[in-house]
């Protein structure tokens, strides 16, 4: 952790402290967090943000594939999408996709977005209509990390 005391313009007499850590105190962590939604919820209503996840379970019962992500202001965030190396190439990312999506529908959401660095995916993803609105050169490795959205 580094932490350092600085004056700041404004803060009278009280120095502030500013730290950086890769291991944050949980109820930190929860600090921010709340404020931010304390402020956001504010500035635009709340946000009945919801985890979603489907799984697709192989004949033992153990997750062979599966996405996380959440809704939240009517949209749909897949943030992480994976597929087993033995499930690759059988469609089931896009039968994945659609069950978020119809779950997502329920919930009220009238969009999706999704990103990636990884060119397969991203041809799923758009044979899955959804269309790049943003990308980040030379990401990693060479490769632009994608944004991508769709409507529901």
């Amino acid at each position: 952790m580094v932490a350092a005391s600085l004056p700041f313009p404004g803060s009278g007499a009280m120095p502030l402290e500013i730290s950086v850590t890769a291991t944050p105190a949980d109820a930190d962590v929860a600090v921010i967090d709340q404020n931010l939604t304390t402020f956001n919820e504010a500035e635009v209503g709340p946000q009945q943000r919801m985890l979603l996840t489907v799984l697709v379970r192989d004949g033992n019962g153990a997750v062979a594939a599966g996405i996380n992500g959440m809704t939240s202001w009517g949209w749909l965030y897949v943030q992480r999408l994976w597929v087993g190396e033995s499930l690759r190439g059988q469609g089931v990312a896009a039968r994945m996709l659609a069950a978020a999506e119809a779950e997502a529908l329920k919930r009220g959401c009238h969009s999706a977005y999704i990103d990636t660095f990884n060119p397969v995916a991203l041809k799923t993803y758009q044979r899955h209509g959804f269309v790049e609105y943003g990308r980040l050169k030379d990401f990693v490795a060479g490769r632009d990390r994608i944004f991508l959205q769709k409507k529901l």
